[in-house]
């Protein structure tokens, strides 16, 4: 399949997420560090694109936002080792994990609650890996409705971009125009009180450094 990486028309082939990849996210949990990448993924018809609406499931009753370093893979990778992993990138992106955190609890696996049509906002632009010199010394935030959620950096990532890409490549063929969610940093609604889950009329904006806003309205 051919992809044209401008962003109004990019599509992932796949969708791989890392979950439970941030120190703060941890420690807002459980405390427990995983000894390996915690791998899931969502389903491409999730994307919807920035200024686009997510949509508020009648089935969902907890709504949640996870900001996210996207990393776009520009080339076949399997097998490869961390210090090549680089030069597989295309380019990068922020993704919104958007979650249904009360079917995330019902299920025994996560795809459906983070899958669920417009839960995977993606933008505003795709940066060239050119452009970012070092993928873990990124600033991430989210707010919603103007409020701060999430503040951190990617420096905080228990697994970096290479050792997660190569990770991977051990099982997965990674293909042009493949997704890879980095994870998320402390602060989601779940774990701050319900009162801070997402409801229908808010606004979420996620940012990255040298990359922008993404910014959604829920409906």
């Amino acid at each position: 399949m051919a992809y044209n990486f401008n962003i109004k028309n990019y599509i992932p082939g796949k969708i791989i997420c890392v979950g439970m990849n941030y120190k703060s996210h941890i420690a807002e949990q459980d405390g427990r560090f995983p000894d390996k990448p915690v791998i899931f993924s969502k389903a491409r018809t999730c994307i919807i694109k920035n200024g686009e609406n997510i949509v508020y499931p009648t089935e969902v009753r907890e709504l949640d936002y996870e900001v996210e370093l996207a990393v776009i893979i520009g080339k076949e990778m399997k097998n490869t080792s961390e210090s090549e992993s680089y030069s597989y990138i295309y380019g990068y992106t922020i993704i919104n994990d958007v979650t249904a955190r009360d079917i995330q609890k019902k299920e025994s696996q996560w795809y459906l609650a983070k899958s669920f049509d417009t839960f995977g906002p993606i933008g505003p632009i795709i940066i060239p890996k050119e452009k970012i010199a070092d993928p873990q010394d990124l600033d991430i935030r989210s707010y919603v409705n103007g409020q701060l959620r999430q503040n951190s950096n990617t420096s905080e990532m228990i697994f970096g971009v290479k050792e997660l890409l190569s990770y991977l490549s051990k099982f997965i063929t990674l293909e042009k125009g493949d997704l890879i969610a980095t994870g998320t940093p402390a602060g989601v609604g779940i774990f701050s009180g319900r009162k801070k889950l997402l409801k229908p009329g808010d606004e979420v904006t996620c940012e990255i450094e040298k990359i922008g806003k993404l910014i959604n309205k829920v409906i």
